[in-house]
């Protein structure tokens, strides 16, 4: 069991993204560190700092429920400049792990599904 993102266009041929849920909560901890932010310090992560504290285009990702909702092709668009810079950056770390490998992998994946979000002008789908 496990988690899939997809765009929610009624096509099944479309792209999509799937992790377990361990891997998506250690993808969404490396994208978040990589905004200086620590995930588990968050509101509704085990901590008490709020989201309106931090200042990223990639908040509406980092603080959403994992299996349920929804993301806006807008917040799908606003994510993707940043998303990219953060996997631009993961390539270019000096110490490469077969974990990090994995997430630069899915990050370029969820890139590929976000772009079709965007085109389509239909929601990101958790679930």
């Amino acid at each position: 069991m496990g988690l899939c993102l997809f765009p929610d266009d009624d096509d099944a041929t479309g792209p999509d993204i799937s992790w377990s849920y361990s891997g998506f909560a250690a993808f969404r901890r490396r994208l978040a560190e990589a905004e200086g932010i620590t995930l588990s310090q968050m509101w509704g992560f085990g901590g008490d700092v709020p989201w309106s504290s931090v200042s990223t285009s990639l908040e509406p990702f980092l603080d959403h429920p994992d299996d349920d909702g929804e993301l806006s092709a807008a917040e799908c668009a606003a994510i993707l400049p940043r998303l990219e810079a953060v996997i631009a950056q993961w390539q270019s770390e000096a110490t490469r792990t077969p974990l990090l490998q994995a997430h630069i992998d899915d990050a370029r994946q969820l890139v590929i599904v976000l772009l079709h979000c965007v085109e389509k002008n239909v929601v990101l789908q958790f679930a």
